[in-house]
């Protein structure tokens, strides 16, 4: 059975049910194969799946391409995909998939897909004041940001310049949420 095509030795299409599917890799096996196209017949269906696959076979790469191409050509059915991840090495990994796949699409096609990644973690893992990041404890961290950080904290601090905040807090909220950090 042949899963693939490959146009030259840099890209790899794959006809997932349809779907006109970029890999950034020169091979793809089987099972990374059935993988998308159950996951495609999920989307179409608009349905849950639950996909199963041992551990270094691929998933990441396979869910992103499919889930990517899926986006790009279906915009208003699939605006965004939360992946979830128990560790930071493997949300690490998963954003240096995506990475990996925003570059081929950027180098080996002509179409613009515009992807936003974006990690989210603990405040353990996130602050930069140094007041805070001196703790070990994810829940001494967490108490102690949020005792910098909460709206009736901050309201004090106004009538009161001895109750402490997150100064690095106040500069981003002045800045705005669109401001770089």
């Amino acid at each position: 059975i042949h899963f693939y095509k490959r146009y030259s030795s840099a890209i790899m299409k794959l006809n997932v049910d349809g779907l006109l599917v970029y890999f950034p890799y020169d091979y793809i096996y089987p099972e990374q194969f059935s993988y998308m196209l159950e996951l495609k017949r999920s989307l179409d269906a608009k349905g849950h799946c639950l996909l199963e696959m041992p551990s270094g076979t691929g998933k990441t790469v396979s869910l992103l391409s499919l889930i990517v191409a899926y986006m790009h050509h279906k915009p208003s059915e699939v605006t965004k995909l939360i992946y979830c991840s128990r560790t930071i090495p493997e949300m690490e990994k998963v954003m240096e998939e995506l990475r990996k796949l925003m570059e081929f699409y950027q180098k080996n096609t002509t179409e613009n897909v515009n992807i936003l990644g974006l990690m989210l973690s603990s405040r353990k893992n996130l602050c930069i004041n140094p007041e805070v990041t001196a703790e070990r404890d994810g829940k001494i961290v967490d108490m102690r940001c949020h005792n910098l950080t909460a709206p009736h904290v901050r309201e004090k601090s106004l009538e009161d310049a001895q109750v402490p905040i997150c100064s690095f807090y106040e500069q981003f909220d002045r800045g705005g949420r669109e401001m770089a950090v």
